[in-house]
């Protein structure tokens, strides 16, 4: 199985746009890690859109649970085209992304408002997960009872918690998740105005929507289909 870093490059290098007449992007990212401080963090490294530019995005959420973003790109093409209505503050800034091994990785903004690092691995379980999941045709991928019982089936697999793979934005649009690949974060340093200090889990898990950031870190390459359900402005205040 390759190396998260190599699966990074090969989607850099010849992002791919899965088919479909919704809103589409593909990449890699963080799907969430969360802290013992309370803290919870997330990255999203689309290399593909079918609404704009490649873009970079950090998710930040402080023990309050107010939310941050930060992106490369204006929020209406960004993430928080689909999750803004839960995000306090919205920051575009340029993010670097600098691989500094086969399985480790620097993500900071160029602000110097955060800095991070993590380590992945994988196990027997993310290895099975992730054959499984490449085999899986497009049309699985899309089916809505087929992604709720494997994110039942992901969740006790991975120990991490409620694991959703289609529901609702905040935004009030359908997702569908599709993490192809996947490894644990097995060991992260993050700052964010200040030391987040160690990884850990939640007393209550977090989420946005539908959206449930797993109480264990886990990096996946893969890809997500958007449905609107009814217009809703973004309103997102830009620093």
């Amino acid at each position: 199985m390759r190396r998260p870093s190599e699966l990074a490059e090969m989607v850099e290098d010849n992002p791919v746009l899965p088919r479909g007449d919704c809103e589409r992007v593909s990449g890699y990212g963080v799907m969430g890690l969360t802290f013992r401080s309370g803290h919870v963090l997330g990255l999203r490294r689309w290399t593909a859109s079918s609404v704009g530019e490649r873009f970079t995005s950090i998710w930040h959420r402080d023990p309050g649970g107010r939310w941050t973003f930060y992106e490369s790109v204006n929020c209406d093409v960004a993430c928080s085209r689909y999750f803004g209505s839960e995000v306090e503050r919205g920051v575009v800034v340029p993010i670097e992304l600098q691989w500094q091994g086969p399985a480790r990785l620097r993500v900071r903004t160029a602000d110097g408002a955060v800095e991070w690092t993590l380590d992945m691995s994988s196990s027997l379980v993310t290895r099975v997960m992730s054959t499984v999941g490449s085999a899986i045709p497009l049309s699985g991928w899309r089916s809505r009872p087929v992604l709720l019982a494997m994110g039942a089936m992901a969740g006790r697999a991975l120990r991490v918690g409620r694991v959703r793979l289609t529901g609702l934005t905040s935004n009030d649009q359908h997702f569908d998740a599709n993490p192809l690949r996947i490894w644990y974060v097995t060991d992260s340093q993050a700052s964010v105005g200040r030391d987040l200090g160690p990884v850990g889990p939640l007393s209550e898990q977090a989420h946005m929507a539908d959206f449930y950031f797993p109480q264990r870190g886990i990096f996946a390459v893969g890809r997500v289909f958007v449905t609107p359900k009814r217009e809703r402005p973004v309103q997102v205040p830009i620093r």
